[in-house]
């Protein structure tokens, strides 16, 4: 009698649903799902498990955050920050305005990057590994690839070069060795009548780098021997000349000077070349393929590309792109460069007003990297608003965006090259409520 007495009969699942509505933004019906769950689960403490399911789906949507750890192009963040609104009215994505036909989602950009580039012809696919995948499948299957032993490489995701040869459907000929390979590696390779090598691929080393008592074979080099010389540039820089940066900014800063571009790719001898939309382009995620246009026609027809092919919410954006490096506004509409861009004494001038408006932390010198995988080891002078104590959690709860910051050396060090002029209002108001 006594347990009867004491026994609290579960909410309803509405009455649950509603309460959890005053606590956590997420739709009725998603809200009445966790109340179900919760109810049926722990009946003794359903309020509470309920919210906590509501909360923890809350914070696992995708959403906007505000990148403070000083990595630029963040892969855990989306890499390169950028977003053109997609409107409500159809897209002319395959439709010839012209005549009235059918038309191709590639004529626009391959125009734009054959005058950003001097390819022949170019493909856009949904990102770089895809577009490696697509090459080796329609130029290379049943055949020899030679790569460098130094350049089998494994990057993000578990993404291994031999892996993805295999897939393809060619067969990978290592050449030379992990830390020299010469021109002369290749040649003697493709003398080997069994290696039937159609393609010699150079590939980015992305996130590493070899130093010490190294050689690789140059492009030119390359470009004499028979097979098709394919590319794998990964980090997207299109010109090392960089012609539309401000004559100041020119040439490259060093961080960036020793990384492979397309157009010198090209200019050099290479067939065809692979590279990311979202790394040092300052696009939207996806693959381009630029080079021969006999190439790029055998990878168009390929039955691959119909699952490879991106769609109008990847090519807007990147015709965007390509058109601000043509207009040369890439430092104010791009902003990854406009990151890059910076002054130090401009981001130390911000962190200051941070630290001014909230009153505590100090501004300490920092350094950012590219990140993504592009100019492995490279780093740029930043400037850090830094807080005592680790509050990353803290910040990362923080609204209407949560704030990505580091933690070293005891403190919160949120650092501002990659944080965006128009976010510093927002770390004030995180970072005042902290004190409170």
């Amino acid at each position: 009698m006594g347990d009867s007495a004491t026994f609290q009969r579960p909410p309803s699942v509405d009455a649950l649903a509603r309460a959890l509505a005053t606590q956590v933004d997420l739709p009725h019906a998603v809200l009445v799902d966790c109340a179900r769950r919760a109810i049926s689960q722990r009946p003794q403490d359903a309020a509470e498990f309920a919210q906590h399911l509501a909360e923890d789906l809350s914070v696992s949507l995708i959403g906007e955050v505000i990148n403070a750890t000083g990595v630029l192009l963040h892969t855990n963040l989306g890499r390169a920050p950028f977003s053109v609104p997609v409107g409500r009215r159809a897209t002319a994505v395959e439709f010839d305005l012209a005549d009235g036909s059918r038309g191709s989602r590639h004529t626009a950009i391959s125009a734009l990057l054959q005058m950003l580039t001097g390819a022949e012809d170019a493909l856009v696919v949904n990102n770089n590994a895809a577009a490696v995948l697509l090459v080796l499948s329609a130029l290379a299957e049943g055949r020899g690839v030679a790569v460098a032993r130094g350049e089998s490489v494994e990057i993000g995701g578990g993404f291994r070069v031999p892996d993805v040869m295999r897939r393809s459907g060619a067969r990978l000929i290592d050449v030379g060795t992990t830390n020299r390979t010469r021109a002369r590696d290749y040649e003697e390779a493709c003398d080997v009548a069994e290696n039937d090598i159609t393609m010699l691929l150079k590939v980015h080393p992305s996130n590493f780098s070899v130093e010490g008592f190294v050689e690789s074979a140059s492009l030119r080099e390359l470009a004499t021997l028979e097979p098709v010389l394919a590319v794998d540039l990964g980090s997207g820089l299109l010109d090392s000349q960089a012609p539309w940066l401000p004559a100041e900014m020119r040439p490259l800063p060093s961080w960036v000077s020793d990384e492979p571009s397309v157009k010198q790719s090209i200019d050099d001898g290479a067939d065809i070349v692979m590279f990311s939309g979202d790394k040092l382009l300052g696009g939207p995620q996806c693959g381009i393929i630029a080079g021969r246009r006999d190439l790029i026609e055998k990878c168009a027809k390929h039955p691959l590309m119909r699952a490879l092919r991106p769609g109008h919410h990847a090519l807007v954006p990147l015709q965007q792109v390509l058109l601000s490096y043509l207009e040369r506004t890439v430092t104010e509409r791009i902003p990854f460069w406009a990151m890059v861009s910076a002054s130090d004494s401009d981001l130390e001038a911000r962190a200051e007003q941070i630290i001014a408006a909230v009153g505590y932390g100090e501004v300490r010198s920092s350094l950012t990297v590219v990140g993504a995988g592009a100019a492995p080891g490279a780093t740029i002078p930043s400037q850090a608003v830094v807080i005592p104590g680790d509050k990353s959690a803290d910040l990362r709860h923080a609204r209407p965006f949560p704030i990505i910051a580091r933690v070293s050396e005891g403190s919160t060090w949120i650092d501002l090259r990659s944080v965006d002029t128009t976010d510093d209002d927002h770390i004030i108001g995180a970072l005042s409520l902290l004190r409170s």
